[in-house]
Protein backbone atom coordinates (compact mmCIF):
# COMPACT_ATOMS: atom_id res chain seq x y z
CA UNK A 1 0.00 0.00 0.00
CA UNK A 2 1.02 3.35 -0.90
CA UNK A 3 1.66 5.57 1.55
CA UNK A 4 1.33 8.80 0.55
CA UNK A 5 -1.13 9.92 -2.36
CA UNK A 6 -0.64 9.30 -5.96
CA UNK A 7 -0.36 12.63 -7.42
CA UNK A 8 -2.23 12.88 -10.59
CA UNK A 9 0.13 14.20 -13.84
CA UNK A 10 -0.42 17.50 -14.93
CA UNK A 11 0.44 19.60 -18.27
CA UNK A 12 3.52 21.59 -17.52
CA UNK A 13 2.45 25.15 -16.60
CA UNK A 14 4.47 26.85 -19.46
CA UNK A 15 2.59 24.53 -22.16
CA UNK A 16 -1.05 24.65 -20.33
CA UNK A 17 -1.53 28.25 -20.91
CA UNK A 18 -0.88 28.22 -24.32
CA UNK A 19 -4.33 26.23 -25.03
CA UNK A 20 -7.59 25.37 -23.37
CA UNK A 21 -6.22 21.00 -23.11
CA UNK A 22 -7.11 19.67 -19.43
CA UNK A 23 -5.32 19.89 -17.12
CA UNK A 24 -4.71 17.60 -14.94
CA UNK A 25 -4.34 14.09 -16.32
CA UNK A 26 -6.56 11.31 -14.89
CA UNK A 27 -5.37 7.78 -13.23
CA UNK A 28 -3.69 5.20 -15.53
CA UNK A 29 -4.89 2.17 -14.37
CA UNK A 30 -1.42 0.91 -12.46
CA UNK A 31 -1.68 4.70 -10.34
CA UNK A 32 -5.61 4.21 -10.13
CA UNK A 33 -5.01 0.56 -7.98
CA UNK A 34 -2.38 2.29 -6.08
CA UNK A 35 -4.34 5.10 -4.86
CA UNK A 36 -7.15 2.76 -4.16
CA UNK A 37 -5.11 0.24 -2.05
CA UNK A 38 -4.69 3.76 0.32
CA UNK A 39 -7.96 2.69 1.77
CA UNK A 40 -8.12 1.31 4.58
CA UNK A 41 -12.36 0.48 4.50
CA UNK A 42 -13.12 2.37 7.84
CA UNK A 43 -15.88 0.37 9.71
CA UNK A 44 -17.98 3.60 9.80
CA UNK A 45 -16.87 5.31 6.83
CA UNK A 46 -16.92 9.51 7.56
CA UNK A 47 -16.33 9.99 3.66
CA UNK A 48 -20.08 9.09 2.73
CA UNK A 49 -21.23 11.43 5.02
CA UNK A 50 -19.37 14.35 3.47
CA UNK A 51 -20.95 13.12 -0.20
CA UNK A 52 -23.95 15.61 -1.05
CA UNK A 53 -25.46 12.47 -3.79
CA UNK A 54 -24.41 9.97 -0.67
CA UNK A 55 -21.92 8.16 -3.00
CA UNK A 56 -21.25 4.49 -1.23
CA UNK A 57 -17.78 5.59 -1.30
CA UNK A 58 -16.15 2.76 1.13
CA UNK A 59 -17.73 0.47 -1.53
CA UNK A 60 -16.71 1.31 -4.95
CA UNK A 61 -13.24 2.13 -3.71
CA UNK A 62 -13.34 -1.93 -2.82
CA UNK A 63 -14.29 -2.65 -6.03
CA UNK A 64 -11.82 -0.52 -7.58
CA UNK A 65 -8.91 -2.84 -5.86
CA UNK A 66 -10.84 -5.78 -6.84
CA UNK A 67 -10.79 -4.58 -10.67
CA UNK A 68 -14.40 -4.75 -10.16
CA UNK A 69 -14.77 -1.83 -12.58
CA UNK A 70 -18.09 -2.29 -13.77
CA UNK A 71 -19.12 -3.08 -10.35
CA UNK A 72 -17.29 0.06 -8.80
CA UNK A 73 -19.37 2.06 -11.84
CA UNK A 74 -23.01 0.61 -10.77
CA UNK A 75 -22.17 1.92 -7.33
CA UNK A 76 -21.36 5.03 -8.13
CA UNK A 77 -24.02 5.68 -10.96
CA UNK A 78 -27.03 4.27 -8.09
CA UNK A 79 -25.95 7.97 -6.33
CA UNK A 80 -25.07 9.96 -9.17
CA UNK A 81 -25.14 10.11 -12.93
CA UNK A 82 -22.22 12.07 -13.74
CA UNK A 83 -19.24 10.66 -12.70
CA UNK A 84 -16.43 12.06 -15.32
CA UNK A 85 -18.08 15.34 -14.29
CA UNK A 86 -17.80 15.16 -10.53
CA UNK A 87 -14.79 13.92 -10.93
CA UNK A 88 -13.27 16.71 -12.51
CA UNK A 89 -15.07 19.70 -10.61
CA UNK A 90 -16.28 18.60 -7.07
CA UNK A 91 -14.62 20.53 -4.47
CA UNK A 92 -14.18 16.98 -2.52
CA UNK A 93 -11.13 19.22 -0.43
CA UNK A 94 -14.34 20.15 1.15
CA UNK A 95 -16.30 17.79 1.06
CA UNK A 96 -15.95 13.70 1.26
CA UNK A 97 -11.85 14.07 1.47
CA UNK A 98 -12.37 16.26 4.56
CA UNK A 99 -13.92 13.63 6.11
CA UNK A 100 -11.61 10.82 5.23
CA UNK A 101 -9.45 9.24 8.22
CA UNK A 102 -6.79 10.65 6.82
CA UNK A 103 -7.55 13.97 7.46
CA UNK A 104 -7.19 15.62 11.59
CA UNK A 105 -10.56 16.38 12.39
CA UNK A 106 -8.89 19.75 13.92
CA UNK A 107 -8.32 20.48 9.50
CA UNK A 108 -11.38 22.08 7.78
CA UNK A 109 -10.42 21.17 4.38
CA UNK A 110 -8.58 17.93 3.07
CA UNK A 111 -5.58 16.97 4.28
CA UNK A 112 -2.84 16.67 1.15
CA UNK A 113 -2.95 12.68 2.21
CA UNK A 114 -6.54 12.39 2.14
CA UNK A 115 -7.50 9.57 -0.57
CA UNK A 116 -7.89 11.52 -3.93
CA UNK A 117 -12.19 10.17 -3.91
CA UNK A 118 -12.99 12.56 -7.08
CA UNK A 119 -9.95 11.23 -9.35
CA UNK A 120 -10.77 7.72 -8.45
CA UNK A 121 -14.74 8.33 -9.26
CA UNK A 122 -13.03 10.37 -12.48
CA UNK A 123 -11.25 6.94 -13.68
CA UNK A 124 -14.40 4.92 -12.85
CA UNK A 125 -16.68 7.19 -15.52
CA UNK A 126 -14.33 7.42 -18.17
CA UNK A 127 -13.95 3.86 -18.23
CA UNK A 128 -17.12 3.38 -18.38
CA UNK A 129 -17.43 6.37 -21.13
CA UNK A 130 -14.48 4.50 -22.93
CA UNK A 131 -16.22 1.23 -22.20
CA UNK A 132 -20.02 1.86 -22.93
CA UNK A 133 -21.46 0.71 -19.39
CA UNK A 134 -23.64 3.44 -18.94
CA UNK A 135 -25.18 2.69 -22.75
CA UNK A 136 -25.84 -0.72 -20.90
CA UNK A 137 -27.21 0.44 -17.55
CA UNK A 138 -29.21 3.34 -18.85
CA UNK A 139 -32.25 1.13 -20.96
CA UNK A 140 -35.96 1.41 -19.20
CA UNK A 141 -39.12 -0.44 -19.75
CA UNK A 142 -40.97 1.62 -17.28
CA UNK A 143 -43.54 4.14 -18.42
CA UNK A 144 -45.90 6.40 -17.11
CA UNK A 145 -48.61 9.25 -18.01
CA UNK A 146 -46.80 11.31 -15.97
CA UNK A 147 -44.75 14.63 -17.55
CA UNK A 148 -42.12 16.64 -15.82
CA UNK A 149 -40.28 20.10 -17.11
CA UNK A 150 -37.29 20.94 -15.59
CA UNK A 151 -35.95 24.70 -16.62
CA UNK A 152 -32.75 24.97 -17.05
CA UNK A 153 -30.11 22.45 -17.99
CA UNK A 154 -27.49 22.66 -15.26
CA UNK A 155 -26.89 20.39 -12.38
CA UNK A 156 -29.96 20.44 -10.99
CA UNK A 157 -32.12 19.68 -13.77
CA UNK A 158 -30.16 17.32 -15.79
CA UNK A 159 -30.19 15.07 -12.19
CA UNK A 160 -33.85 15.44 -11.31
CA UNK A 161 -34.57 14.44 -15.07
CA UNK A 162 -32.34 11.72 -14.82
CA UNK A 163 -33.61 10.24 -11.55
CA UNK A 164 -37.33 10.39 -12.75
CA UNK A 165 -36.88 9.48 -16.39
CA UNK A 166 -35.75 6.03 -14.62
CA UNK A 167 -38.96 5.39 -12.96
CA UNK A 168 -40.75 5.94 -16.60
CA UNK A 169 -41.62 9.48 -16.10
CA UNK A 170 -41.61 11.74 -19.47
CA UNK A 171 -39.00 14.39 -19.04
CA UNK A 172 -38.91 17.62 -21.16
CA UNK A 173 -35.55 19.98 -19.96
CA UNK A 174 -35.89 23.40 -21.50
CA UNK A 175 -32.65 25.41 -22.04
CA UNK A 176 -32.19 29.42 -22.63
CA UNK A 177 -29.07 29.01 -23.92
CA UNK A 178 -28.04 26.95 -27.42
CA UNK A 179 -25.88 24.98 -25.33
CA UNK A 180 -27.00 22.33 -22.86
CA UNK A 181 -24.95 22.09 -19.22
CA UNK A 182 -26.02 25.63 -17.26
CA UNK A 183 -22.72 26.67 -15.65
CA UNK A 184 -21.08 23.51 -16.54
CA UNK A 185 -21.08 24.86 -19.50
CA UNK A 186 -20.62 28.88 -19.75
CA UNK A 187 -18.83 28.61 -16.58
CA UNK A 188 -16.14 26.24 -15.97
CA UNK A 189 -13.25 26.33 -18.91
CA UNK A 190 -12.38 23.51 -21.15
CA UNK A 191 -9.12 22.83 -19.22
CA UNK A 192 -10.87 21.96 -16.16
CA UNK A 193 -14.00 20.19 -17.78
CA UNK A 194 -13.73 19.01 -21.27
CA UNK A 195 -17.01 19.32 -23.70
CA UNK A 196 -16.66 15.70 -24.85
CA UNK A 197 -16.88 14.85 -21.53
CA UNK A 198 -19.72 16.97 -20.46
CA UNK A 199 -21.63 16.70 -23.37
CA UNK A 200 -21.61 12.66 -23.18
CA UNK A 201 -22.89 12.57 -19.67
CA UNK A 202 -25.31 15.04 -20.51
CA UNK A 203 -27.13 13.83 -24.06
CA UNK A 204 -26.58 9.95 -22.05
CA UNK A 205 -29.93 11.29 -20.84
CA UNK A 206 -31.71 10.89 -24.32
CA UNK A 207 -31.50 6.63 -23.27
CA UNK A 208 -33.98 7.34 -20.93
CA UNK A 209 -36.28 9.34 -23.12
CA UNK A 210 -35.59 12.78 -21.73
CA UNK A 211 -36.02 15.51 -24.12
CA UNK A 212 -33.81 18.79 -24.81
CA UNK A 213 -35.12 21.93 -26.33
CA UNK A 214 -32.38 24.58 -26.55
CA UNK A 215 -32.90 28.36 -27.11
CA UNK A 216 -36.39 28.30 -24.67
CA UNK A 217 -36.82 31.03 -22.23
CA UNK A 218 -39.09 30.40 -19.78
CA UNK A 219 -41.08 33.60 -19.23
CA UNK A 220 -40.48 34.94 -22.46
CA UNK A 221 -40.41 32.57 -25.26
CA UNK A 222 -42.97 30.26 -23.40
CA UNK A 223 -45.12 31.18 -20.21
CA UNK A 224 -44.71 29.62 -16.76
CA UNK A 225 -48.26 29.15 -16.83
CA UNK A 226 -48.47 27.46 -20.35
CA UNK A 227 -45.52 24.86 -18.71
CA UNK A 228 -48.08 24.75 -15.76
CA UNK A 229 -51.24 23.55 -18.05
CA UNK A 230 -49.37 20.57 -19.79
CA UNK A 231 -47.03 19.24 -16.84
CA UNK A 232 -47.93 17.20 -14.14
CA UNK A 233 -44.85 18.98 -12.11
CA UNK A 234 -42.13 20.93 -12.70
CA UNK A 235 -38.65 21.46 -11.88
CA UNK A 236 -37.13 24.94 -11.89
CA UNK A 237 -33.46 25.22 -11.81
CA UNK A 238 -32.49 28.53 -13.59
CA UNK A 239 -29.43 29.22 -11.53
CA UNK A 240 -27.48 32.44 -10.39
CA UNK A 241 -27.25 33.62 -14.02
CA UNK A 242 -26.93 37.57 -12.97
CA UNK A 243 -23.74 38.98 -12.02
CA UNK A 244 -22.71 41.20 -8.89
CA UNK A 245 -21.37 44.25 -9.15
CA UNK A 246 -18.88 46.65 -6.97
CA UNK A 247 -21.52 49.62 -7.80
CA UNK A 248 -18.13 51.77 -7.60
CA UNK A 249 -17.37 54.71 -9.92
CA UNK A 250 -16.12 54.06 -13.30
CA UNK A 251 -17.97 50.59 -13.42
CA UNK A 252 -19.63 51.52 -16.62
CA UNK A 253 -15.98 52.45 -18.29
CA UNK A 254 -15.24 50.10 -21.61
CA UNK A 255 -13.23 46.94 -21.18
CA UNK A 256 -14.90 46.10 -17.33
CA UNK A 257 -16.47 42.75 -17.99
CA UNK A 258 -18.38 40.55 -15.53
CA UNK A 259 -16.65 37.37 -15.35
CA UNK A 260 -20.33 35.85 -16.13
CA UNK A 261 -20.07 37.61 -19.82
CA UNK A 262 -16.29 36.91 -19.88
CA UNK A 263 -16.39 33.27 -19.43
CA UNK A 264 -19.28 32.63 -21.30
CA UNK A 265 -17.94 34.19 -24.54
CA UNK A 266 -14.82 32.26 -23.76
CA UNK A 267 -16.32 28.95 -22.79
CA UNK A 268 -19.73 28.80 -24.70
CA UNK A 269 -18.66 31.37 -27.76
CA UNK A 270 -15.69 30.14 -28.75
CA UNK A 271 -13.87 34.06 -28.22
CA UNK A 272 -10.78 32.06 -27.84
CA UNK A 273 -10.92 31.48 -31.81
CA UNK A 274 -12.05 34.50 -33.04
CA UNK A 275 -12.23 35.60 -36.05
CA UNK A 276 -13.31 31.95 -36.85
CA UNK A 277 -16.37 32.62 -34.37
CA UNK A 278 -17.61 36.36 -34.17
CA UNK A 279 -17.47 36.83 -30.32
CA UNK A 280 -14.56 37.93 -29.43
CA UNK A 281 -13.69 39.70 -25.95
CA UNK A 282 -10.95 41.97 -26.34
CA UNK A 283 -7.19 41.10 -24.58
CA UNK A 284 -5.55 43.23 -22.52
CA UNK A 285 -1.30 43.40 -21.83
CA UNK A 286 -2.50 44.48 -18.19
CA UNK A 287 -5.60 42.21 -16.65
CA UNK A 288 -6.84 42.70 -13.26
CA UNK A 289 -9.16 40.19 -11.93
CA UNK A 290 -11.35 41.36 -8.79
CA UNK A 291 -12.41 38.56 -6.09
CA UNK A 292 -11.49 35.54 -4.65
CA UNK A 293 -13.52 32.71 -5.42
CA UNK A 294 -13.57 29.71 -8.06
CA UNK A 295 -14.76 32.07 -10.88
CA UNK A 296 -12.29 34.36 -10.43
CA UNK A 297 -9.33 31.79 -10.46
CA UNK A 298 -11.34 30.65 -13.66
CA UNK A 299 -11.05 34.01 -15.07
CA UNK A 300 -7.54 34.68 -14.38
CA UNK A 301 -6.13 31.37 -15.56
CA UNK A 302 -8.55 32.05 -19.32
CA UNK A 303 -7.45 35.61 -19.33
CA UNK A 304 -3.62 34.55 -19.15
CA UNK A 305 -4.41 31.94 -22.18
CA UNK A 306 -6.32 34.45 -24.04
CA UNK A 307 -2.96 36.90 -23.62
CA UNK A 308 -0.86 34.00 -24.86
CA UNK A 309 -2.96 32.39 -27.79
CA UNK A 310 -3.07 36.38 -29.16
CA UNK A 311 1.07 36.38 -28.70
CA UNK A 312 0.97 39.15 -25.74
CA UNK A 313 4.04 37.57 -24.41
CA UNK A 314 4.88 40.67 -21.71
CA UNK A 315 0.98 40.58 -20.70
CA UNK A 316 0.23 40.25 -16.76
CA UNK A 317 -3.16 39.08 -15.00
CA UNK A 318 -3.62 40.03 -11.59
CA UNK A 319 -5.86 39.30 -8.91
CA UNK A 320 -6.65 41.64 -6.73
CA UNK A 321 -9.00 40.05 -3.04
CA UNK A 322 -9.46 42.01 -0.33
CA UNK A 323 -8.71 39.34 2.14
CA UNK A 324 -5.51 37.33 2.40
CA UNK A 325 -4.92 33.92 0.87
CA UNK A 326 -6.32 32.13 3.79
CA UNK A 327 -10.00 33.73 3.73
CA UNK A 328 -10.25 33.19 -0.46
CA UNK A 329 -13.13 30.44 -0.92
CA UNK A 330 -11.37 29.55 -4.33
CA UNK A 331 -10.43 25.66 -4.07
CA UNK A 332 -7.01 25.55 -2.92
CA UNK A 333 -5.63 23.67 -6.32
CA UNK A 334 -7.02 26.13 -8.56
CA UNK A 335 -5.14 28.68 -6.37
CA UNK A 336 -2.24 26.82 -6.96
CA UNK A 337 -2.93 26.12 -10.47
CA UNK A 338 -3.16 30.06 -10.92
CA UNK A 339 0.19 30.32 -9.50
CA UNK A 340 2.18 28.07 -11.32
CA UNK A 341 0.84 29.40 -14.69
CA UNK A 342 1.64 32.85 -13.89
CA UNK A 343 -0.79 34.36 -12.13
CA UNK A 344 -0.11 37.26 -10.08
CA UNK A 345 -2.24 38.26 -6.48
CA UNK A 346 -2.42 41.36 -4.37
CA UNK A 347 -4.19 40.50 -1.24
CA UNK A 348 -5.98 43.04 1.36
CA UNK A 349 -6.53 45.47 -1.46
CA UNK A 350 -10.07 46.58 -2.16
CA UNK A 351 -11.23 48.69 -5.36
CA UNK A 352 -12.76 51.86 -5.00
CA UNK A 353 -12.86 53.54 -8.30
CA UNK A 354 -12.08 52.76 -12.03
CA UNK A 355 -9.98 55.36 -13.55
CA UNK A 356 -10.87 55.98 -17.38
CA UNK A 357 -9.44 58.06 -20.27
CA UNK A 358 -10.68 60.35 -22.52
CA UNK A 359 -12.05 57.97 -24.66
CA UNK A 360 -13.82 55.69 -21.73
CA UNK A 361 -11.76 53.23 -21.53
CA UNK A 362 -10.55 51.91 -18.43
CA UNK A 363 -6.88 52.69 -17.51
CA UNK A 364 -6.46 52.12 -13.62
CA UNK A 365 -8.14 51.02 -10.59
CA UNK A 366 -8.11 53.06 -7.69
CA UNK A 367 -7.64 50.69 -4.31
CA UNK A 368 -7.51 50.96 -0.74
CA UNK A 369 -4.99 48.93 1.47
CA UNK A 370 -7.04 47.02 4.40
CA UNK A 371 -6.65 45.32 7.93
CA UNK A 372 -8.88 42.10 8.70
CA UNK A 373 -11.08 43.04 11.33
CA UNK A 374 -12.99 40.63 13.32
CA UNK A 375 -15.34 37.77 11.52
CA UNK A 376 -18.68 38.82 9.24
CA UNK A 377 -21.70 36.90 8.51
CA UNK A 378 -19.55 34.48 6.25
CA UNK A 379 -17.43 33.22 9.12
CA UNK A 380 -14.45 34.87 7.86
CA UNK A 381 -12.54 38.06 8.99
CA UNK A 382 -13.99 41.14 7.69
CA UNK A 383 -12.26 43.53 5.28
CA UNK A 384 -11.38 47.02 7.11
CA UNK A 385 -10.22 49.83 4.54
CA UNK A 386 -7.31 51.72 6.10
CA UNK A 387 -7.79 55.43 5.46
CA UNK A 388 -5.35 57.04 3.40
CA UNK A 389 -3.97 53.77 1.59
CA UNK A 390 -5.51 54.56 -1.64
CA UNK A 391 -3.14 53.78 -4.38
CA UNK A 392 -3.30 53.16 -8.54
CA UNK A 393 -2.91 50.11 -9.92
CA UNK A 394 -2.87 50.49 -13.87
CA UNK A 395 -4.75 48.30 -15.77
CA UNK A 396 -6.34 48.12 -19.55
CA UNK A 397 -9.08 45.34 -18.74
CA UNK A 398 -10.58 44.38 -15.66
CA UNK A 399 -13.07 40.95 -14.72
CA UNK A 400 -15.26 41.65 -11.94
CA UNK A 401 -15.91 38.09 -10.65
CA UNK A 402 -17.77 38.75 -6.75
CA UNK A 403 -20.34 36.46 -7.20
CA UNK A 404 -23.28 35.39 -9.01
CA UNK A 405 -26.82 36.53 -8.15
CA UNK A 406 -30.56 34.95 -8.65
CA UNK A 407 -31.58 34.81 -12.58
CA UNK A 408 -35.23 36.63 -12.39
CA UNK A 409 -36.25 36.14 -15.68
CA UNK A 410 -39.02 33.24 -14.84
CA UNK A 411 -39.24 34.58 -11.11
CA UNK A 412 -40.74 37.73 -12.08
CA UNK A 413 -43.48 36.43 -13.92
CA UNK A 414 -44.54 34.37 -11.69
CA UNK A 415 -45.97 36.47 -8.52
CA UNK A 416 -46.95 33.97 -6.26
CA UNK A 417 -43.57 32.20 -6.49
CA UNK A 418 -42.11 33.34 -2.95
CA UNK A 419 -38.43 34.48 -3.09
CA UNK A 420 -36.02 36.06 -0.40
CA UNK A 421 -34.83 39.61 -0.74
CA UNK A 422 -32.24 38.38 -3.01
CA UNK A 423 -34.53 36.99 -5.08
CA UNK A 424 -33.28 32.96 -4.30
CA UNK A 425 -36.99 30.96 -4.70
CA UNK A 426 -38.02 29.88 -1.17
CA UNK A 427 -38.48 25.79 -0.76
CA UNK A 428 -39.52 23.42 1.72
CA UNK A 429 -35.90 22.15 2.84
CA UNK A 430 -37.10 18.36 2.86
CA UNK A 431 -38.99 18.20 -0.57
CA UNK A 432 -37.48 21.25 -2.61
CA UNK A 433 -40.74 22.31 -2.96
CA UNK A 434 -41.93 25.55 -3.48
CA UNK A 435 -44.83 27.70 -2.59
CA UNK A 436 -46.76 26.62 -5.55
CA UNK A 437 -47.55 23.03 -5.04
CA UNK A 438 -46.23 20.31 -7.51
CA UNK A 439 -43.53 23.20 -8.73
CA UNK A 440 -39.77 22.73 -6.91
CA UNK A 441 -36.73 24.13 -7.21
CA UNK A 442 -32.86 23.55 -6.43
CA UNK A 443 -29.55 24.45 -7.21
CA UNK A 444 -28.12 28.10 -7.50
CA UNK A 445 -31.73 29.75 -7.83
CA UNK A 446 -32.58 28.26 -4.26
CA UNK A 447 -29.06 28.03 -1.80
CA UNK A 448 -27.10 31.62 -4.12
CA UNK A 449 -24.00 30.88 -5.64
CA UNK A 450 -22.99 27.04 -4.50
CA UNK A 451 -21.02 24.01 -5.89
CA UNK A 452 -22.09 21.56 -8.51
CA UNK A 453 -22.32 18.68 -6.53
CA UNK A 454 -24.51 20.70 -4.01
CA UNK A 455 -26.69 21.56 -6.70
CA UNK A 456 -27.08 18.04 -7.44
CA UNK A 457 -28.25 16.88 -4.30
CA UNK A 458 -30.66 19.18 -4.26
CA UNK A 459 -31.90 17.74 -7.47
CA UNK A 460 -31.60 14.41 -5.97
CA UNK A 461 -33.67 15.57 -2.95
CA UNK A 462 -36.36 17.30 -5.43
CA UNK A 463 -36.35 13.81 -7.86
CA UNK A 464 -37.32 11.75 -4.35
CA UNK A 465 -40.15 14.03 -3.40
CA UNK A 466 -41.51 14.23 -6.59
CA UNK A 467 -41.27 10.30 -6.98
CA UNK A 468 -42.49 9.94 -3.53
CA UNK A 469 -45.26 12.05 -4.17
CA UNK A 470 -46.59 10.33 -7.31
CA UNK A 471 -46.37 6.80 -5.42
CA UNK A 472 -43.52 5.30 -7.63
CA UNK A 473 -41.27 4.79 -4.31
Amino acid sequence: MAKNLVKPKELHAELRTKNFDEVVSGYTEEEMLEEASRCIQCKNPRCISGCPVGIDIKKFIYQLTQKDYKGAFETIYEKNRFPSICGRVCPAEYQCRKFCVFTPKTLSYASENAINIPLLERFVGDYARKHNLILNLQQTNKKTNLKVACIGSGPASITVAGELARYGIEVDVFEALHTLGGVLSYGIPTFRLPRDVLNYEINLLTNYGVKFYTGVIVGRTISFYELKKTYDTIFIGTGAGAPTWLNIKGENLINIYSANEYLTRVNLMHADKFPQYHTPVNVGKNIIVIGGGNTAMDAARVALRMQKINFITDGKVTVLYRRTELEMPARKVEIEHAKEEGVEFQFLVQPVEFIGDKEGKVVGVKCLKCELGEPDESGRRRPVPIKGSDFIIDTDLVIVAVGLKANQTLSDTVPELKTTKWSDIIVNSGTMETSIENVYAGGDIVGGEGTIIEAMGMGKKAASAILKKFGLI
